[in-house]
């Protein structure tokens, strides 16, 4: 699958080849930081956010790439658009995002924290540096963002945390044992930070894709269930944040599928695990087509200041 244009200059939704457009706006006004922005699910749900009246902070570790998206978006009808440098590994980094979208645009109504990494192979063969990577973005990067945004949302007695995890919160295909524990960890603080915020007016959310046609996936396959579009993503974004909720399936009947399991006993869960849940050490034939990618999110780093 070829990775997506660097910079387009047009977000066509759907594939129809055309622009949609809310017919309202919803969230005018309010002021939303999304984290991973520059590319993939995070540009798709920045564009989103955008439409529907939104001011809308794009962070991404490449920051010429967030400042040529918030461009892009911005020249559309919407809210305010800011691209910003951020490196979630980074406490300091991640910490002067925020206060730059506050100074600029003002306190922060919803965090999305989206950035996330994968490395996909058998798990006595991924390096040292990919699965410690990935703990620190999809993890720990999680963890950065709500104990800096939450603060100031419960001084304000309002605010909401979406947190994009995936499918492999609750299913863990072969291949992907360190991302799938990631995720795993991402469902569990979710779950615990959200029971001390009960009764202070700040949401958390958790959106769990499927597979979904970015760069991240390239390789991989998604079983019985189709390959997701960022913009289907988004729109379940749009839809939480618009009515907050703790746990969001994409598609929804993941959902069925996870209760299902619980339920079941050992052997038919494993039996239903293997009918349903793809394994990617199968699907990954050939390893090269994921060299780019991997490379690229092993050795980036937070550009000089």
């Amino acid at each position: 699958m070829a990775a997506p244009h660097r910079y387009p200059d047009r977000f066509d939704r759907g594939g129809r080849g055309h622009d949609r457009l809310p017919r309202t706006q919803p969230l005018s006004g309010k002021v939303i930081a999304v984290t991973g922005a520059g590319r993939g699910i995070g540009r798709a749900v920045a564009v989103r956010l955008a439409e529907a009246g939104a001011d809308v902070a794009i962070g991404d570790l490449d920051v010429e790439l967030a400042v040529e998206t918030a461009g892009a978006i911005g020249a559309r009808p919407g809210g305010r658009l800011l691209g910003l440098s951020l490196d979630v590994t980074d406490t300091d980094s991640f910490g002067d995002f925020l206060r730059t979208v506050e100074t600029r645009l003002g306190p922060i109504d919803v965090l999305v924290n989206n950035a996330g990494i994968m490395w996909v192979g058998p798990f006595a063969e991924e390096p040292e540096e990919a699965a410690l990577r990935q703990f620190d973005v999809n993890v720990h990067g999680v963890q950065r963002g709500m104990k800096l945004v939450i603060p100031g949302m419960r001084e304000r007695g309002r605010g909401h945390v979406v947190n994009i995890a995936s499918a492999a919160s609750k299913v863990a295909p072969a291949g992907e044992a360190t991302y799938a524990a990631t995720k795993h960890a991402v469902h569990g603080y979710s779950t615990a930070v959200r029971a001390e915020l009960r009764g202070t007016g700040v949401h958390v959310s958790l959106v769990m894709p499927g597979v979904v046609e970015t760069e991240l996936a390239v390789g991989t396959a998604s079983g019985r269930t189709p390959r997701l579009t960022t913009d289907q993503v988004a729109d379940a974004v749009f839809d939480v944040v618009l009515r907050p909720r703790f746990e969001v399936f994409v598609p929804r009947q993941v959902a069925a599928l996870t209760r299902l399991a619980a339920v079941l006993p050992g052997r038919a869960r494993d039996a239903l695990h293997r009918l349903l849940v793809p394994d990617q050490l199968a699907a990954l034939s050939d390893r090269s087509v994921r060299a780019a990618y991997e490379q690229r999110t092993r050795t980036a780093r937070h550009p000089e200041r």
